[in-house]
């Protein structure tokens, strides 16, 4: 299944989340955890100041596996589905595993790439200027 995420930074994880990312060891010990990487890279921040990504997940549960990896730097504010659950391949069952290469978000996703900001630049920036101020 495929879930929109609304989240807020947690404050003070900024630096952390950057480097996880550029390290790539975010997610490191998930199964899913190249999702994480690519989710990030998706990413928008929106106007009420929430990252927003389209995330594939198995989970019987949204985002089971992946909940204590987000929360580590995220406070989830919304996860739901990013589509109807009954036309999901692999929820009713039709093709196992195929949210991985399926389209069915290709408009919400591209919705979303046209509002906000890149989470991942607005990161760098706010890393950045935290840094000079420091100095």
């Amino acid at each position: 299944m495929r879930y929109l995420v609304r989240a807020r930074m947690k404050p003070g994880r900024e630096a952390d989340l950057l480097e996880a990312i550029e390290q790539e060891t975010l997610g490191l010990g998930s199964v899913a955890e190249g999702e994480y990487l690519r989710n990030m890279q998706e990413a928008r921040l929106c106007s009420d100041q929430t990252a927003r990504w389209v995330e594939v997940c198995y989970c019987p549960t949204p985002l089971q596996e992946e909940r204590s990896y987000w929360e580590e730097y995220f406070d989830l504010t919304r996860v739901q589905d990013a589509h109807d659950r009954r036309k999901c391949r692999d929820e009713n069952g039709t093709e196992p595993w195929s949210c991985g290469e399926c389209d069915c978000t290709a408009r919400l996703e591209e919705k979303l790439k046209a509002s906000g900001t890149a989470f991942l630049d607005e990161l760098r920036t706010k890393t950045c200027s935290a840094k000079l101020r420091q100095r």
